[in-house]
């Protein structure tokens, strides 16, 4: 298939064997998974329906996308276990390249293999990389006119598409500031942060503070630091201001 793009939808074959799982059976298993664009921020895995496992189960119902077309709504079902409205199939789609393609629902099964490797949230997406640096220069975060934090031995993490993040050792943080939250977010990239609230004087700005305690292999050198969201905090970076990025996260 190669890499085809029809309006703003891009699509491209990959070469990852890719399996699901749901209820400990093989839903899936393909080694020409396709990789859609539905948003510019990530994509989704399609997988062919010749190496389907589970039985697909009209139920019903249609999805229209303005790019895509129409829809058939399935529920996936495999050794009595149902999982409802979990797949699409797109029959004539003005992309043809998915006509003939499944989209499983990712949170609807359980588990989902690149390769031998289980991957979280959404495909790993081919143009998305991750650099992580020592650095030396002189990071100081203010929030509310306060400092809470002041490092000359930061991290810096480089990620595709996003602001540079400024991971900071745990010592050069204002920890008696923080407050832990019961927010926690996952990164297919990174693994699973936690989150903290931060408070100063009367007031408090709920989960401005991460860290990944435990962050997957590709990331380890974050591994224990905290970062602050340079959309909603005042960075200084050898002591000039930095300003506050446009992202996602804003």
């Amino acid at each position: 298939m190669g890499d085809v793009q029809r309006g703003r939808v891009k699509v491209e074959t990959s070469q990852k064997r890719v399996r699901v799982y749901l209820g400990g059976h093989v839903v899936a298993d393909t080694a020409h998974p396709v990789l859609v664009w539905e948003s510019p921020h990530y994509p989704t895995y399609y997988l062919p329906t010749a190496d389907m496992q589970a039985k697909l189960e009209p139920n019903g119902t249609t999805h229209r996308s303005p790019s895509r077309g129409d829809a058939t709504g399935y529920d996936i079902v495999i050794d009595g276990i149902t999982a409802k409205g979990a797949a699409l199939r797109y029959h004539d789609s003005p992309i043809p390249e998915l006509n003939d393609l499944i989209r499983l629902e990712w949170n609807a099964m359980d588990e989902w293999l690149e390769e031998d490797e289980p991957v979280y949230v959404h495909p790993r997406d081919p143009y998305s990389r991750v650099d992580i640096l020592a650095s030396s220069r002189h990071v100081r975060v203010e929030i509310g006119g306060v400092t809470v934090a002041d490092s000359h031995s930061p991290r810096m993490l480089f990620e595709t598409g996003l602001p540079a993040r400024y991971y900071l050792p745990l010592a050069d943080v204002r920890m008696d500031l923080l407050q832990a939250s019961d927010t926690h977010t996952s990164c297919p990239y990174k693994g699973t942060a936690d989150y903290w609230n931060v408070r100063v004087g009367e007031a408090e700005y709920a989960d401005y503070v991460w860290i990944y305690r435990t962050p997957l292999p590709e990331s380890q050198k974050i591994a224990g630091l905290a970062c602050f969201y340079n959309e909603k905090v005042d960075i200084y970076v050898d002591g000039e201001l930095q300003e506050r990025p446009r992202s996602p996260f804003s």
